[in-house]
């Protein structure tokens, strides 16, 4: 099997030193790479590599694309000329899937291709086939998960250390968990992308990000915040969660408080955590490394082994239609701010600690109005979800 792979930075690195050498694998050297795409400058570092797109796509002999420069464009055309070109097409860019994974799956289904993308959620955990495999027998009706390593990083760290936001924020970057603009991380788009995938395939729809779900980072969260936390025994994680009844879902990115013993406390460093619940399977879990050289180039690898062995991958239309609600789910939330909270909920349960005030059984929709709202007043404002399986002891006592 023949393989190009575009981009040779951390990831796609990581593919073609999998696939080259034979110390790290045991599957038998039946695999190679034939094409490395790269910029210009960089042709001749190599004698796989390629900076003309058109030499991949017309050479009949590449089976396999492999994805790995990221962003959206030239990201999409490109994945779209190779799938047209008869080839299949592997890839971790999350972004790019979130956005038009029904449309690459169209166009993979009109061309004799496939169209897979393991590492795109969760790195080096095997979340989408063990997702589709539970499909195969159950209805799924919820999601959730730690679907970003460099959040859970610097929340783990601040909560260990003691340390601030910033300080810990630049010792990602300097580990190269973080981006020098690390906004994807810390604000929940790269969770809303990896959420938006997952529901696409567990409810058999198709959910593009955008400002229609509700997303809240962990921008504003303060080593001060993380001191009040441990006080009251909580955890704060940033965590994405969907749950489907009947004919509507809800989807939320937000901070999420949980006791000590709770599993998703137990999710250190930059790994990640997913999970789902089955009509027969119940609560399913997985974590492990969500990121990184060699955990997703592990699954992309999964990946073309699986197009090798031509097992096939759960078909899917994404023709299903939900209605989005956010109001379903009444939940406790924490929420620190300096401006006037109270007013905006008048008919509400509140109990007020100084700057944070603890309200009871609101739901997911109206809490994120008003912290929108009062995030005008107050730029740093910040709250938290507290779990349904937390202890509370705001409302415990």
């Amino acid at each position: 099997m023949k393989i190009a792979i575009l981009g040779h930075g951390t990831v796609g690195s990581g593919v073609l030193k999998i696939i080259q050498d034979s110390d790290l694998h045991p599957f038998e050297k039946d695999l190679s790479v034939k094409y490395v795409f790269v910029r210009p400058e960089k042709v001749d570092q190599n004698e796989l590599f390629v900076d003309d797109y058109a030499t991949i796509l017309n050479d009949e002999e590449v089976d396999v694309v492999v994805e790995v420069i990221g962003g959206l464009e030239p990201a999409k055309t490109m994945i779209i000329d190779a799938l047209k070109h008869g080839k299949n097409v592997v890839t971790a860019n999350k972004a790019v899937v979130a956005r038009n994974l029904k449309e690459f799956d169209e166009i993979a289904e009109e061309n004799g291709v496939k169209f897979y993308f393991e590492s795109a959620v969760g790195g080096g955990i095997p979340w989408i086939i063990n997702l589709e495999r539970a499909l195969r027998i159950d209805q799924i009706d919820s999601i959730h998960g730690i679907l970003n390593g460099t959040s859970n990083y610097i929340l783990d760290t601040m909560t260990r250390t003691g340390q601030s936001f910033d300080e810990v924020l630049k010792d990602a970057q300097d580990l190269g968990y973080a981006e020098a603009d690390p906004s994807a991380d810390i604000d929940g788009y790269d969770i809303e992308n990896k959420l938006c995938i997952s529901v696409d395939i567990a409810y058999n729809t198709f959910v593009k990000p955008g400002d229609h779900l509700l997303k809240f980072g962990i921008r504003n969260i303060t080593d001060d915040d993380i001191k009040y936390f441990k006080k009251h025994n909580l955890i704060v994680k940033l965590l994405g969660r969907s749950f489907k009844k009947n004919n509507s879902f809800n989807f939320v990115v937000e901070p999420t408080l949980y006791t000590p013993g709770q599993i998703e406390t137990g999710i250190h460093d930059n790994y990640n955590f997913v999970g789902l619940r089955g009509t027969t399977i119940g609560k399913l879990t997985f974590n492990g490394q969500g990121a990184g050289e060699f955990p997703t180039a592990h699954a992309l690898v999964q990946d073309i082994l699986d197009l090798k062995a031509n097992n096939v991958h759960l078909k899917r239309d994404f023709n299903e239609e939900f209605s989005l609600d956010n109001t379903t789910k009444k939940k406790n939330y924490v929420v620190r701010t300096s401006a006037d909270l109270e007013s905006k909920l008048p008919d509400y349960d509140i109990q007020k600690d100084g700057n944070y005030y603890h309200i009871a059984e609101i739901d997911t929709q109206k809490i994120h109005d008003v912290v929108n709202e009062l995030s005008s007043d107050d730029k740093g404002i910040f709250f938290a979800c507290i779990s349904g399986g937390a202890y509370n002891p705001w409302i415990e006592k």
